[in-house]
């Protein structure tokens, strides 16, 4: 983790840093607003399906709860998918899967088939959607990387603020089945943002040299090796302990509010100041983790971030009035989207690109169980309290703990990474070449017998440059 993975992708072929890879980054912007964005703005629905079925809020809430957890859940699933049969066909199954789960669900009877398919069919959909595109993201981008990521992570409140009124508005006009067929037409479009993913082809000359033992590696469907990598381990550890604590505000400050007697409408502003400002927060986080002394301690960049969103919590924890949480939701934006904005780009820079599809897949799932923890742990906690403050204090807790986790853990346990040994390789042929260069005219003269003999017999080597199938271009 101390050092940053060099990404010439696993096919040998070095990031174009632009080019095409502006259309994977719009692809994955869409991607990422509906993965993120989607369970939260279905929640609209809830009142409709609680009057349709006779079922309590609770029961609802659990379609958003089953999204998310397919979503992380599903991510070792996925590494596999993406291993044996690439991003791009993955990627148009899983918008199929989502499409079809809301479609279906707009048919159906009672709340467990609206599990079924709006929850597991559709989140497994957006699984197969969001994990291939930052790995296809990753590929695309390696100078410019920190950027792409927080422009693409910037679709998350971008849709969140999208996806929620246009809800609404379609739960007027057409109802909960209506409106959910029309999103589920709208997903189609993930279909679309795979077909964006092209994957790069490696020279053919490369192809024809790599090494069959480099092959069979090649087609593992998910690499456990990662964890031999003392930086992932760290980071897995602190974004479990992250998760635990990070989205538990943003689904309590609305009923803070109200607690404290202000109106619903004025309640649920504060969600879109929050949104607003973490639209912004994103990609210019992710211009500074950019920049040339910023990018090879993003690291603690990421942990900085960490602790002050678990800063902003413990501090929101002591608002009082309205005022005091409008300035909670602000600095929160802006340490949420920071979060946001670096998450992938730190496990990027410390697994590197051809451990990436197998690292997010673990780490997703790692997460999952955290996410299902978290926010009804909290609830259990203002039960019992019936006061807001300890949900906040001890969410504060948590991330502020996994930011001195990740930070300590590589300051102390994680070493420089040793020199590459392909670097080693090529200071000694530049130490070979500057022998010869040195050597004397006396050395240097050859009988034109042994060179023609040499010829003759190496005929196939005459002419050509031998290449590395790793760090040809």
């Amino acid at each position: 983790m101390g050092a940053v993975v060099a990404d010439d992708g696993p096919s040998g072929v070095k990031a174009p840093d632009g080019g095409w890879g502006w259309a994977v980054l719009f692809g994955c912007f869409i991607i990422t607003g509906f993965s993120y964005a989607f369970p939260k703005a279905v929640s609209v629905f809830f009142k409709e399906l609680i009057r349709e079925f006779g079922i309590g809020y609770s029961d609802t809430a659990w379609i958003s709860s089953i999204l998310l957890a397919m979503l992380y859940g599903t991510g070792p699933l996925c590494s596999v998918c993406v291993n044996r049969f690439g991003c791009r066909p993955v990627m148009l199954v899983g918008g199929l899967f989502a499409s079809m789960g809301m479609v279906i669900a707009s048919f159906c009877t009672s709340i467990v088939q609206i599990y079924l398919t709006a929850g597991v069919i559709t989140g497994l959909g957006l699984a197969l959607n969001f994990q291939p595109s930052l790995i296809m993201l990753n590929r695309y981008f390696d100078k410019r990387r920190p950027l792409a990521n927080g422009l693409s992570a910037a679709g998350s409140p971008v849709f969140l603020c999208a996806l929620s009124p246009l809800g609404q508005i379609l739960q007027h006009e057409y109802g909960w089945r209506g409106g959910f067929l029309i999103l589920g037409g709208m997903l189609l479009n993930c279909c679309v943002c795979g077909a964006l993913m092209r994957p790069l082809e490696p020279p053919r000359k490369a192809e024809a040299t790599k090494d069959p033992v480099e092959k069979k590696v090649k087609k593992k469907l998910l690499d456990f090796s990662v964890f031999k990598d003392g930086g992932f381990v760290i980071y897995a550890l602190a974004a479990s302990i992250m998760v635990l604590g990070l989205f538990v505000p943003p689904v309590f400050v609305v009923s803070y509010a109200k607690d404290l007697g202000y109106q619903d409408t004025k309640a649920a502003f504060l969600l879109t100041i929050l949104g607003f400002i973490d639209i912004f927060a994103r990609p210019v986080c992710g211009m500074v983790a950019g920049l040339k002394w910023v990018r090879p301690r993003c690291v603690y960049l990421f942990s900085f971030a960490m602790i002050f969103n678990g800063f902003t919590d413990l501090m929101g924890s002591m608002s009082v009035d309205y005022g005091g949480l409008v300035v909670f939701c602000i600095f929160f934006g802006i340490s949420y989207g920071m979060v946001g904005a670096l998450q992938f780009e730190v496990l990027m820079a410390i697994v590197g690109t051809q451990k990436f599809s197998s690292a997010i897949g673990l780490v997703l799932l790692a997460e999952a169980m955290a996410v299902l923890i978290g926010p009804p742990s909290a609830g259990k906690l203002l039960d019992a309290t019936g006061r807001y403050m300890f949900v906040f204090i001890i969410a504060g807790i948590e991330v502020t703990t996994s930011a001195l986790v990740l930070a300590l853990g590589n300051f102390f346990c994680i070493k420089k990474k040793s020199e590459d040994p392909h670097t080693k390789e090529e200071a000694s042929e530049r130490e070979e070449l500057n022998k010869s260069e040195n050597k004397t005219p006396e050395d240097a003269k050859v009988d034109s017998i042994e060179v023609e003999q040499f010829l003759k017999d190496e005929p196939e080597k005459n002419g050509e440059v031998v290449t590395n199938p790793e760090t040809c271009v």
